[in-house]
């Protein structure tokens, strides 16, 4: 994965996030603008996710955008850019 280039993490335990991809080493992955994927909905896997976005986005809770150290990656996941912009335009979620 290309540093720059925006993609989907899943780790192992802190959950999945979608953001630009800073920086790699081994596990560890640091991101920008990225945004915790908490649940989604009109997707059937993040494979799907990452090359067409969500078909329900108003269904979608992804938290707003922070700069993150992720320690325990376990799949990155390259997105296309139609998927980014389905995934940026997913209302934060928050409470």
């Amino acid at each position: 994965m290309t540093k720059g280039k925006y993609v989907i993490v899943r780790t192992y335990s802190a959950g999945v996030f979608a953001g630009v991809m800073k920086s790699r080493k081994g596990q560890e992955v640091e991101l920008t603008k990225a945004r915790r994927l908490w649940y989604w909905d009109g997707a059937a896997s993040l494979s799907q996710m990452a090359i067409q976005g969500v078909k329900a986005p108003a269904n979608c809770k992804f938290a707003m955008p922070v700069d993150v150290l992720l320690t325990q990656a376990i799949e990155i996941l390259a997105v296309t850019k139609a998927a980014q912009k389905n995934i940026e335009a997913v209302p934060v979620w928050q409470r």
